[in-house]
């Protein structure tokens, strides 16, 4: 008969656990972020529109959520998780250094997408051996952390992109340096999966009432989601208008992408913390501070839209980090790849429409594009509210 482990060694495991994912996510968000900060004036030299950007960068999104419907259910069927992360890793990190090949936009945008689709492969997967870890230590303080980590990559990519593209005046070889970082990304993953066969032991197995589907709380927080997501400008658009209206020289635009992600990066570990502490009830400013960011960033000057940028990271930090910590206290853990696959396919859905719409009204009317995303968002406000009754 083997002795328990100790709580205190589970707990470390645990913590151990989320911080080298977290570094696994460092590198790729290295990778994948670095070139996101420059897809939108890449698309715009390739000769893409402004419709177009919008398009390509909302049908990235519909894939990279939308596929989640079939990941997470796959792996809550084979429980085949970490298998299924590797193959989202290998795609994704594999698509953005073949960026620098792109001769079109329509190839720049096949390969934008796949790396999309890498990223729902491997999503609903590793966020649920996250939530195992994260059992040990907060929902919020589990998954802020991990974002941070996340986050602090998405911070130094855009910035080597930068400079990158300040010596060699060129997009590409800006693409092509992102090899790097991609193989240690696959490297560092197979020694969390040599070290971690099994994340689901670091999370107790309590004995849970399974019902005929997914909890009503649950249905109300997509709702809310999906409208905070229809109404959030993809970076590439907002990107595309600071080429197109010369608010932001081409080689500050990664910078500025790096500074949301920094302050995207902290904010999730801060109000991954008060999730813990205070529910969704810190959802709602955060989802008004989301929507502020809007017209900053479409109708600012330099200042003005630097200010918007870090307002739209930490929005987006938001996305990243408390939006899915919420889904897992509100279903049993045996569903949690389905629920996660239906919850973000959901979210991405909304976010291809809301992305399409956006870049549409920014060739029609900025204002009307303002008006769209920020009432959109704070429509969402009263379904956040509506959860805790419906729990």
């Amino acid at each position: 008969m083997t002795e328990p482990v100790p709580d205190s060694e589970i707990r470390n495991r645990a913590v151990k656990f989320v911080v080298l994912i977290g570094v696994v996510s460092f590198f790729a968000d290295f990778v994948y972020e670095g070139a996101r900060s420059v897809t939108g004036p890449y698309l715009a030299i390739l000769g893409a529109s402004a419709t177009l950007v919008g398009i390509v960068a909302g049908l990235g999104e519909l894939m990279g959520y939308g596929l989640r419907l079939v990941s997470g259910p796959v792996s809550e069927r084979t429980r085949q998780f970490w298998p299924i992360t590797f193959a989202g890793y290998v795609i994704q990190m594999s698509a953005v250094p073949l960026l620098a090949l792109a001769g079109s936009w329509q190839v720049a945008a096949v390969l934008i997408v796949l790396e999309r689709v890498g990223k729902a492969i491997r999503n609903p997967p590793r966020d649920v051996m996250l939530s195992h870890a994260a059992k040990q230590m907060g929902y919020g303080w589990g998954f802020g952390l991990h974002e941070g980590l996340d986050q602090a990559g998405a911070l130094i990519g855009p910035l080597v992109v930068a400079a990158v593209l300040a010596a060699r005046r060129s997009y590409r070889p800006a693409f092509a340096a992102l090899v790097i970082p991609a193989a240690i990304t696959l490297a560092l993953l197979v020694v969390a999966r040599l070290e971690y066969p099994r994340p689901e032991d670091l999370e107790p197995e309590v004995r849970e009432i399974k019902a005929g589907g997914l909890p009503r709380a649950f249905w109300i927080y997509l709702a809310g989601a999906a409208l905070v997501a229809a109404g959030f400008a993809d970076f590439a658009l907002i990107a595309f208008r600071f080429q197109k209206a010369s608010v932001v020289p081409a080689t500050w635009i990664p910078v500025f992408y790096s500074i949301a992600m920094a302050v995207g990066g902290a904010g999730s570990m801060i109000f991954g913390k008060l999730f813990d502490r205070y529910g969704l009830w810190i959802l709602l400013p955060l989802t008004v501070i989301s929507a502020a960011s809007a017209p900053m960033v479409f109708l600012g000057g330099f200042g003005i839209t630097l200010a918007g940028t870090a307002l739209w990271g930490l929005g987006m930090g938001v996305h990243e980090s408390i939006i899915p910590a919420a889904v897992s206290t509100m279903v049993p853990r045996e569903r949690r790849p389905s629920a996660y696959g239906i919850f973000t396919a959901g979210y991405g859905i909304f976010w291809f429409v809301g992305s399409v719409i956006l870049g549409r009204l920014y060739d029609v009317s900025m204002l009307a594009l303002i008006l769209f995303s920020v009432i959109t968002q704070l429509v969402a406000i009263p379904f956040f509210l509506n959860v805790r009754n419906a729990s």
